[in-house]
């Protein structure tokens, strides 16, 4: 019998009878034995710990307070006093929150940088360009078919070997949100996460896959032949932006998955939180 999907339950810091306790509101807890989960809530932590936690864990929950985050976070000073403040809970729930988003875009780098992480996946599979789609039926029908998979498939192994590569760069970018940013995400729509890493991080890891996905590719000789007649068909105004070549080409649709990846699984999560966290757990772990 396997168990249900344990979930922390993030809890808050409060003076009770003259002894500071942790409490979480019972709101929180009953949501997450309602969704068929095992509510787990747990006291601040140091930072050390946290992966700790989470690797025990399918889930969190960021819980509501009474208490705002510390006006520090925002670059501000304490304006009012009696402002509900519990700054030892934020010490350890805002780097809690970092490390889970970082896990997420961890694991959707681990689905892709794999064998067929690209070419066996229908969702993220990179076709050809649309310009060699004609070209592609007629060599079939010339018994040169051998060519066209094989540009295929070095362009779907490029991308699963390019794709690791990202991981770095999400990492980082999760290390330096801010608070600002974190709001955003949570009050955003159903891929709010998504939208933050794609508009931070598109065009620095476009820069950085290319090279990779330009070794896997340049020994194909239909990506050097189509490269050569599409950059003249481009000047002719024949064929458009990134179609024009293969490497750039497989670059745009790689990052395309990256994101796609990221975006179904935050959806899927926003919608059975407990459920996707175990599905993604199973698939990128085993467990």
């Amino acid at each position: 019998m396997t168990r249900p999907p344990i979930v922390i339950v993030t809890s808050c810091n409060r003076l009770s009878a003259g002894h500071m306790v942790h409490l979480a509101g019972r709101k929180y807890v009953d949501a997450v034995r309602l969704a068929g989960a095992l509510p787990l809530m747990a006291p601040p932590l140091d930072q050390d710990q946290l992966g700790d936690l989470l690797d025990i864990a399918d889930g969190v929950l960021l819980t509501g307070s009474p208490s705002n985050v510390h006006p520090s976070h925002f670059g501000q000073g304490v304006h009012n006093l009696a402002l509900p403040l519990d700054p030892e809970r934020d010490a350890w729930t805002l780097p809690l929150a970092r490390l889970a988003l970082q896990r997420g875009a961890e694991a959707a780098v681990s689905l892709l940088g794999r064998p067929d992480g690209f070419l066996g996946n229908p969702l993220v599979r990179i076709p050809l360009p649309g310009a060699l789609n004609d070209v592609a039926k007629l060599m079939r029908a010339m018994g040169q078919g051998r060519q066209v998979d094989e540009l295929v498939t070095a362009m779907n192994r490029a991308a699963e070997a390019a794709v690791p590569e990202a991981r770095t760069l999400l990492v980082n970018t999760v290390k330096a949100i801010s608070v600002e940013d974190a709001l955003k995400i949570v009050r955003g729509g159903d891929t709010a996460v998504t939208d933050f890493f794609a508009g931070k991080t598109r065009q620095p890891l476009a820069a950085k896959l290319l090279p990779i996905v330009t070794r896997a590719t340049e020994k194909v000789e239909l990506a050097a032949r189509y490269n050569k007649v599409a950059g003249k068909a481009q000047g002719l105004g024949l064929v458009k932006g990134e179609e024009a070549n293969v490497q750039q080409y497989v670059t745009a649709r790689t990052l395309d998955g990256l994101y796609k990846t990221i975006a179904e699984e935050e959806r899927k999560m926003r919608a059975d939180p407990v459920a996707t966290g175990s599905a993604i757990l199973k698939r990128v772990f085993g467990r």
